[in-house]
């Protein structure tokens, strides 16, 4: 987006206006800003420098009222060169830390870990919070285990990567008996712990073709090893939360709007796709430092998201990376949830690693 170079005292009444709307949700006039903000100017002066921001179309008047709201270019001017993001506060350490011991969960379950956290996220920033699960191309399968359902059923189990699990059931035309499952389950934990997903899926035939004991099974697996070894990010493995909250906000006093969130939330592909598809944008901000996407309105491609902004942010799980990060109304406090985005990831790698 091209921006106009503005002047220090353009920049303040822009970033004026846009903590004073996240704040009071109404629209802002050059009579409130004098009368609230020391800045050594007089109501006309402040009223041409709104005239000029919004000549420029970093501000909008929504009516006929003598206030201003910011627009989509203002909020992304404010964001890349206005934004100072301070470190987290103990306080708020403390919070998030309270909120994680109300919740009854297993550390040691990956599901309930990714789940305690967008529960937090989503309290902790009142707006609706999502967690998925890492993309495991670069996942390392640590070990395979089958559990035989029924002499033609068994499911297996998989352990990729610290504590990710996949179960898969599936249906076998042919009778095995527990010995014969023993004895491929021994050979493909031999043959593949420690090669990553992708590498499973390219050479899983050579890497089992002189086998001849229990051949039956193995052409089994290998011709499932696509379904079997995908990596792709698993769709129920995306943790929402916080709705509960955000559709409190003013933003949501119209019914469509609600609709607009609920359809996106029921759209768990759209959802995922709405916290990926900036990733090739993903840069250190230049003010804050820290690696974070920031797409607001019309930046997000699908319809329904155009009134909203997208933070988001990796975490780490070995060579995996999930994602995480918060939907909210444009009217955000963009530095404090980038500071709570990052320190939740932060978290989650930690926990999970």
């Amino acid at each position: 987006m091209m921006f106009h170079d503005l002047s220090e005292r353009e920049r303040q009444v822009l970033s004026i206006i846009i903590q004073a709307y996240v704040i009071n949700a109404a629209p802002v006039g050059s009579r409130y800003i004098a009368k609230n903000y020391n800045l050594g100017l007089s109501d006309a002066t402040i009223r041409n420098v709104m005239a000029d921001l919004e000549d420029e179309g970093y501000i909008s008047q929504p009516h006929t009222s003598a206030g201003r709201v910011p627009t989509d270019k203002g909020y992304r001017y404010y964001v890349d060169l206005i934004m100072r993001v301070r470190r987290i506060e103990e306080e708020e350490k403390k919070r998030i830390d309270h909120n994680f011991k109300q919740l009854n969960y297993d550390p040691k379950d990956s599901a309930e870990v990714l789940k305690a956290v967008a529960k937090v996220l989503g309290s902790i920033s009142q707006q609706l919070s999502v967690v998925i699960s890492p993309k495991l191309s670069n996942a390392l399968f640590e070990r395979l285990d089958m559990i035989l359902l029924s002499s033609s059923r068994i499911m297996v189990v998989l352990s990729i990567q610290s504590l990710f699990v996949r179960t898969i059931v599936m249906e076998l035309n042919l009778e095995v008996s527990r010995q014969q499952i023993d004895s491929v389950i021994e050979l493909l934990n031999q043959r593949l712990s420690g090669l990553t997903l992708s590498e499973i899926r390219n050479s899983i035939s050579r890497r089992l073709a002189d086998c001849d004991k229990d051949k039956a099974l193995l052409n089994m697996i290998v011709r499932s090893a696509d379904n079997l070894f995908d990596d792709s990010p698993v769709l129920e493995r995306l943790y929402i939360a916080g709705t509960e909250y955000i559709v409190n906000q003013p933003e949501f006093d119209q019914p469509q709007k609600v609709r607009d969130l609920v359809c996106m939330i029921e759209d768990k592909s759209r959802m995922v796709e709405l916290l990926f598809e900036r990733d090739d944008d993903l840069v250190s901000n230049s003010t804050s430092g820290l690696d974070v996407s920031i797409s607001i309105g019309r930046e997000n491609t699908a319809s329904t998201a155009e009134d909203f902004t997208v933070v988001t942010t990796p975490y780490y799980v070995g060579n995996t990376m999930g994602r995480l990060g918060v939907l909210g109304p444009k009217r955000m406090d963009y530095e404090r949830v980038v500071r709570l985005v990052n320190y939740m990831a932060d978290r989650l790698s930690h926990s999970l690693s």
